[in-house]
């Protein structure tokens, strides 16, 4: 894109930009700086650039030159942006790019979804009830194992999910194997030819601080939420989740015709 482009593109837009920064309930800040992470992965920055400096950036977006600083120390702190004395400041890298997961809508799929990742177990506890936020109004076991689990591709935090599993699933495979393997997995082992219906609900989120801090992306990031459900034959519900999945990771696709 040329500057002229550039130019022309920023005078359109700047009442539009700054109106709605004022309108949002997220600290302008935190949305400057999501902002100018995409101008630098889109290019509209090119890494070694020159960023245009903080007056110019008062002017088109109306905001406090405070608030500019603050945006580009979060930039800073990411290793994506350098300040120099009375140089300006400039881009040193582009963030990180991801592996895209695919969301697959078929059990099978969904399956093998997680195979070759790096699966850790954050936490986990025995004999707990299943949250509200996960009943879906059909038969509960009498308890649940819960984990908490981060899932990595490549180095990088893909997903962050809470999971609740029958306890008398969990006790028919060898606990040291729900350390690292995928949970639906082990739960076809264990439910066998007992396994019934499941599905899943998608919406979208951010991340909060305390999702931020451990997926290790910027507070207020785009999320895909899913909840899943998984029934015995019987009906009863033998598994719960809620799982976070890095916006820039994800990848939807479905045959409409």
């Amino acid at each position: 894109m040329s500057e002229k482009e550039k130019t022309n593109l920023t005078r359109g837009s700047v009442s539009q930009i700054g109106n709605g920064l004022k309108r949002s309930r997220v600290a302008i800040y935190l949305q400057l700086a999501d902002l100018f992470r995409n101008r630098i992965s889109s290019g509209f920055w090119p890494v070694g650039s020159r960023i245009p400096n903080i007056d110019e950036l008062e002017q088109e977006f109306s905001v406090a030159r405070g608030t500019i600083r603050q945006a580009f120390e979060l930039l800073k702190a990411e290793g994506l942006i350098d300040q120099r004395r009375a140089k300006g400041s400039f881009v040193l890298r582009a963030p990180a790019s991801i592996s895209a997961h695919r969301l697959d809508m078929d059990w099978a799929s969904i399956t093998k979804a997680h195979q070759g990742a790096d699966i850790k177990t954050l936490a986990t506890n025995s004999d707990v009830q299943l949250p509200d936020l996960l009943k879906d109004g059909s038969q509960e076991a009498a308890s649940y194992h819960w984990f908490k689990r981060l899932h990595r591709r490549d180095g990088q935090v893909y997903l962050l999910g809470s999971s609740y599993l029958d306890e008398e699933l969990f006790g028919c495979v060898k606990p040291s194997r729900f350390e690292s393997e995928p949970l639906l997995v082990l739960l076809q082992e264990a439910a066998a030819e007992k396994l019934g219906a499941a599905n899943q609900i998608l919406t979208i989120s951010v991340a909060d601080v305390d999702v931020a801090a451990t997926m290790e992306i910027p507070l207020n990031s785009p999320l895909v939420v899913m909840h899943r459900f998984v029934h015995a034959s019987d009906g009863k519900l033998i598994y719960a989740s809620e799982g976070y999945y890095r916006g820039d990771a994800v990848r939807l696709e479905m045959n409409i015709r």
